[in-house]
Formats: C-alpha cells, sequence, structure tokens
C-alpha cells in the first residue's frame, strides 16, 4: 500500500483584533487548587463560524456543551478575499459580537481569524496548526440533492480534518418536531 502526501498549501489570512473583555490585573493570577492541570491551562476549542442561523447556534452549542472557564475559543470564518476591506470589516463585526458573547455566556477567551479561500480547506488548515481539542461547525442547512451536487463543507471537514475531532451541530430545525 503506497502512501500519498498532500501538497500543504499556503493560505492567506488576517488576524482579528478583538476587543479586550478580560482586565489584566498584575501579579494577581486566580488559584485553582482543586482544578486539573488540563482545567487549569483550559483548552483550544475551533469552531467555524460565518453569517447563518446554523453557525450561530453550532458557536451556542460549544459555548454551552464544551466551552469551560480556562479554554480560548478560536473563531475561524473562511471569506473570498481578506484584502476586500468592507467583507473583512463585516467579518469582523460578527467576530466581535461573538467573543462579547463568548464572555458573557462561558467567560471563556477568544480569539479569532478570517481566512482566505474553499472554507473545508482553511478550516482544516487552521485546525492542523492549533491542534484544538475538538473542531466545531454547524450544517449549511441543505437538502441531501443539493449537498450532493455542491458539496459540504462540514462534510469535507469530516473526512478530511486528521488534527482533531470533528463536531457537526445539526441546526436547530432538525431537532424540532411539529407538534399537530
Amino acid at each position: 500500500m503506497e502512501t500519498v502526501e498532500e501538497d500543504v498549501e499556503e493560505y492567506s489570512w488576517r488576524e482579528v483584533v478583538l476587543p479586550r473583555l478580560i482586565p489584566v490585573v498584575q501579579d494577581a493570577a486566580p488559584e485553582l487548587e482543586r482544578e486539573t492541570g488540563e482545567r487549569r491551562r483550559g483548552r483550544d476549542l475551533l469552531v467555524a463560524v460565518d453569517f447563518g442561523p446554523n453557525s450561530k447556534h453550532a458557536f451556542d452549542w460549544a459555548l454551552v456543551h464544551l466551552a469551560r472557564m480556562a479554554d480560548t475559543v478560536h473563531l475561524v470564518h473562511a471569506v473570498s478575499s481578506v484584502h476586500n476591506d468592507l467583507v473583512y470589516d463585516k467579518s469582523q463585526e460578527l467576530m466581535e459580537d461573538l467573543a462579547i458573547e463568548a464572555f458573557k455566556v462561558s467567560l471563556v477567551r477568544t480569539k479569532a481569524r478570517i481566512v482566505e479561500g474553499n472554507a473545508g480547506k482553511a478550516i482544516c488548515l487552521e485546525a492542523e496548526r492549533l491542534k484544538p481539542a475538538a473542531v466545531i461547525l454547524g450544517t449549511r442547512g441543505r437538502g441531501l440533492i443539493q449537498s450532493v451536487l455542491q458539496g459540504s463543507v462540514s462534510e469535507y471537514c469530516f473526512h478530511n480534518c486528521k488534527a482533531a475531532p470533528v463536531i457537526i451541530v445539526p441546526g436547530k430545525e432538525a431537532g424540532e418536531q411539529s407538534v399537530l
């Protein structure tokens, strides 16, 4: 059996400067006596976001079900061009809003990055760079036929992200049942 090595692509990205939410206190680190080393250090969680409701639902799910106080949530948003200022500004607004919500809900640190290119590949490359505890993303809400014809970012990440487990959070509609 022959192994096939993929070429690692270089990709463009821009760091997002988020507002500082946690005040810096010099020489006064809080003590977490009963906490284990991993909990004290925290984990990295990668959450892929866009402007869709299913992405927001996956972000909320990650905050409620996975995030702990010492963790860092890395927000990743894939765009067609990081050099388009309008796209960058709107994406930065989204990231800032999500960072504030993450701090309010789960008291977690947030880092954000806007990456250029194919969303699935960009998310997998970021996962390879970060080596997070998990990659969390939502579904786009397409039907089966449309997903087969156009492809699915979540399915691509599920099959190609080897650096961390991938958690695909279905949209809210998938969990709701109609009551007659």
